[in-house]
C-alpha cells in the first residue's frame, strides 16, 4: 500500500468540506471501513485534491471512478537542489529601493531554517502586512520575515563579507517540505496550498525529481499553475544533474526555470591544484597512498578512517574546477590529468609523501559560466519550450546554515558554522527569487509571466565557447536585476494563454476545466501551438536535416517611455538560415499597449543545434530572446 497524491484541480466555488467530499470518494472505492483511515489530508485552501493510501487496483479504481479527478500519482520523494554573489550580477547595496519592498512576501519551499540566524533577525520590523493571512508555527519570539544583512560574515574566514539578501526588507514565509530522507510530494504540494492561501507574492522553490512528463502528474507544475492563477510566480531550480542533456526539471512554462552560473570567486588548494574548501591548518607532509588499492575511499571520504589525515580525489569525467566540495578531513580534488600525475609519482617513488595546504580564495576570471553540475535541456515534455529559462549565481554562494549541523554534511565531521558555502541549483534559485521579488517591489501589479520576462530579456547573454551546450544550458543568459525593473517591453500571458497551450498540448476540455474551475474550451480557434505561447523565447527541434519553415506569432506590451519606437534586429543568424521579422518596427503611443509580431524561421541547420537572438531596442531599452533550433532523430 502505498501513498497517491489525487489531484481535482481548482477548488469548488464557496464554503466546502473537503475532507466529507474525499473521505465520500474513498467510501465508494472501498466501503467506510477503510475511508477515513485512508484519506491522509485533504488540499482545500487554494485548490482541491487529497492524499490517501492506496493499493496499484483502487487506485486504478479511484482514477477511473469519479469525473472530478485529474490525476492519481504516487506521492514520491524529491532531493532539494542544493554575499559576494549579488555585486558580480550588478546587484550593489546601494540600489535604488522603494517603500513597497517591506510588503512583499517570499513564500520559502524547502527544508527549513535556523531562525535564530541572524540573517534572520527581525529587528526594525513592523508586523507583517495586513494581507498575510498565515501563521507562525513551532518557536517563539520569531516572526515570519527576513532582515538579510549580516557583516562580516563567512565560513571560517572564507567568503567575508557582508551576507545580504536582494530584497533585505522582504519578509519571508517559509514552509518546511524536506527531512533527512527528502521530500515528499504529498508535503510539496500541502506547502503550495498554504503558500498561496497566505498571501505571498513570490514562491522560490529549490528541489525536484527526474523529468515528469505529465504537467498534472507533477507535484511543482500543480503548485505554480495554480501560483500563476493567482498571480504569484514560483521560482524553481532547473537540477542539478548536468552536463547531460534532457536533464533539466521544474520545465512548466507558468514557473521559472533557473540554472546555476559561477561568480567571479572560486576556492583553490595550493600545490596538488585541485578544488576543495579546506579549513584545516598544514601540520606535515605525511605518506600517499593509492585509494584504489587501499579499499578505504568511502571511509577516508566520511572520515571515519582511522589512519587517514588528508585525501586527493581524482575526477575521471569532467574537469572539477567549477565547484567546491567540503569534506570532514583535508582534501584536494584533481582532474583526471593531474591524478595521472600523481599516479605516476607514487609508483615512481618509494616513499611518495603529499601536504594539502589550506585553500586559498582566489578570482575566477572565467565567470560566469554554467558549471558542470547544472542540468541542461531541451525540454522533455514540451520540446519547443526553451528550459532552462535564465541562470543566477549558484557556485561558491555563502549562505545561513545550522549550527547543529557539520558543514561538510558528513559523518565524523564535528565542524559547525553559522553560515556554510554551498554550490547547486538550489542556490541560484533564491537569486532570481530575490530578483523577481525586487521587480514585484517596483511593479505589483505586474503578472507573473511581466515579470518572469522582464528577468529573460533584459539577462546578460553568456558565451556559448565556455558553454558548449549553449541555450541549452543557460537559457536567456545571467540575471540582472537593476536592467530588468525597466525591461521596455514586456511578453505577457495570462490563464487563459497557458489554458490555450495546453489545449494545444493535447489536454482535454473535461481536464482543463477541472484544473481551472471554469468553462475552458477547446477548439481549433483556442488550441495554441506551442510556437505562439507569448514566451521570451524561441524554440524549434525539427528531424535531422529536414527543412524549416515555421512561424511564431508574439505579443509585447510597452512598459518604458509612453511614445517610443522599436526596431527589431537579430543578431548571430546561423548559416544555412534565414529570420525574418514582421512588422520589424512597432510604434508605441501609450504604456500598456499591446502590439504584435511574427517571427519566421525558414532553411536548413548544419549542426546538430544552433541558436540566434531577436532584440527589440528603442535607444534605450534592448529587449533581447534567445533563438533555438536543434536536430532530433
Amino acid at each position: 500500500m502505498q501513498e497517491y497524491i489525487v489531484y481535482m484541480g481548482a477548488k469548488p466555488a464557496g464554503d466546502f468540506s473537503a475532507s466529507a467530499i474525499h473521505t465520500n470518494m474513498l467510501e465508494q472505492v472501498f466501503g467506510s471501513g477503510r475511508a477515513s483511515s485512508s484519506l491522509v489530508r485533504s488540499y482545500k485552501r487554494s485548490f482541491n485534491g487529497f492524499v490517501a493510501k492506496l493499493t496499484e487496483d483502487e487506485m486504478q479504481q479511484m482514477k477511473g471512478a469519479h469525473g472530478r479527478v485529474v490525476s492519481v500519482f504516487p506521492s514520491e520523494k524529491k532531493q532539494l537542489h542544493t554575499t559576494r554573489s549579488w555585486d558580480f550580477v550588478g546587484f550593489p547595496r546601494q540600489v535604488k529601493r522603494t517603500s513597497f519592498e517591506s510588503d512583499i512576501i517570499i513564500g520559502v519551499l524547502d527544508g527549513g531554517i535556523w531562525p535564530e540566524s541572524d540573517s534572520f533577525d527581525d529587528k526594525g520590523f513592523g508586523p507583517p502586512p495586513r494581507k498575510w493571512k498565515g501563521t507562525c508555527q513551532g518557536f517563539s519570539n520569531f516572526t515570519c520575515n527576513n532582515w538579510g544583512l549580516v557583516n562580516m560574515a563567512s565560513l571560517m574566514g572564507f567568503g567575508l563579507g557582508t551576507a545580504r539578501g536582494g530584497v533585505p526588507s522582504a519578509r519571508i514565509a517559509v514552509y518546511k517540505i524536506c527531512w533527512s530522507d527528502g521530500c515528499d510530494d504529498a508535503d510539496i504540494l500541502a506547502a503550495f496550498d498554504d503558500a498561496i492561501a497566505d498571501g505571498v507574492d513570490i514562491i522560490s522553490y529549490s528541489l525536484g525529481n527526474p523529468p515528469s512528463r505529465d504537467y498534472f502528474k507533477d507535484t511543482a507544475a500543480i503548485g505554480a499553475f495554480h501560483a500563476m492563477k493567482n498571480g504569484i510566480l514560483t521560482s524553481t531550480s532547473a537540477g542539478n544533474d548536468g552536463p547531460r542533456l534532457v536533464s533539466v526539471v521544474n520545465v512548466a512554462p507558468w514557473s521559472l526555470s533557473v540554472a546555476a552560473s559561477t561568480i567571479d570567486r572560486k576556492f583553490l588548494t595550493e600545490v596538488q591544484l585541485g578544488i576543495s574548501i579546506n579549513a584545516f591548518e598544514p601540520n606535515g607532509m605525511y605518506p600517499l597512498i593509492y585509494g584504489g588499492d587501499a579499499r578505504i575511499l568511502e571511509e577516508v571520504l566520511e572520515g571515519t578512517h582511522p589512519g587517514a589525515v588528508g585525501t586527493v580525489i581524482v575526477d575521471g569525467l569532467r574537469l572539477p574546477k567549477d565547484s567546491s566540495n567540503i569534506y570532514p578531513l583535508p582534501a584536494s580534488r584533481l582532474s583526471a590529468g593531474d591524478g595521472k600525475r600523481i599516479a605516476y609519482y607514487i609508483s615512481s617513488t618509494s616513499n611518495p609523501t603529499a601536504s594539502i595546504l589550506k585553500s586559498i580564495e582566489v578570482k575566477d576570471t572565467l565567470a560566469p559560466y554554467v558549471p558542470s553540475f547544472s542540468s541542461r535541456g531541451p525540454n522533455n515534455i514540451t520540446h519547443d519550450l526553451l528550459k532552462p529559462d535564465l541562470t543566477a549565481p549558484g557556485v561558491h554562494i555563502l549562505a545561513a546554515w545550522s549550527p547543529i549541523s557539520p558543514i561538510s554534511q558528513m559523518s565524523g565531521d564535528n565542524r559547525v558554522a553559522q553560515y556554510n558555502i554551498l554550490s547547486g541549483t538550489s542556490m541560484a534559485c533564491p537569486h532570481a527569487t530575490g530578483a523577481a521579488a525586487y521587480i514585484k517591489s517596483f511593479h505589483p501589479t505586474w503578472s507573473p509571466a511581466a515579470i518572469k520576462s522582464a528577468l529573460m530579456t533584459t539577462a546578460t547573454p553568456m558565451s556559448a565557447r565556455k558553454n558548449p551546450e549553449a541555450e541549452f544550458a543557460y537559457g536567456a543568459g545571467n540575471i540582472d536585476p537593476v536592467r530588468a525593473v525597466h525591461p521596455g517591453l514586456v511578453y505577457d500571458a495570462d490563464e487563459i494563454d497557458f489554458v490555450n497551450f495546453l489545449c494545444g498540448e493535447g489536454y482535454s476540455i473535461q481536464t482543463l476545466r477541472k484544473v481551472t474551475g471554469d468553462h475552458s474550451v477547446c477548439s481549433k480557434a483556442t488550441n495554441g501551438a506551442v510556437w505562439d505561447l507569448n514566451y521570451p523565447s524561441f524554440a524549434l527541434s525539427i528531424p535531422y536535416k529536414e527543412s524549416i519553415a515555421r512561424t511564431f506569432k508574439r505579443s509585447v506590451t510597452n512598459v518604458g517611455l509612453p511614445v517610443s519606437t522599436y526596431k527589431a534586429t537579430v543578431i548571430g543568424a546561423p548559416k544555412g538560415l534565414k529570420i525574418n521579422v514582421k512588422p520589424n518596427i512597432l510604434s508605441f503611443t501609450s504604456i500598456g499597449q499591446k502590439l504584435s509580431f511574427v517571427l519566421k524561421v525558414e532553411g536548413r541547420i548544419v549542426k546538430d543545434m544552433v541558436s540566434a537572438s531577436l532584440v527589440w531596442d528603442d535607444g534605450l531599452h534592448k529587449v533581447r530572446s534567445p533563438i533555438i533550433v536543434y536536430a532530433v532523430q
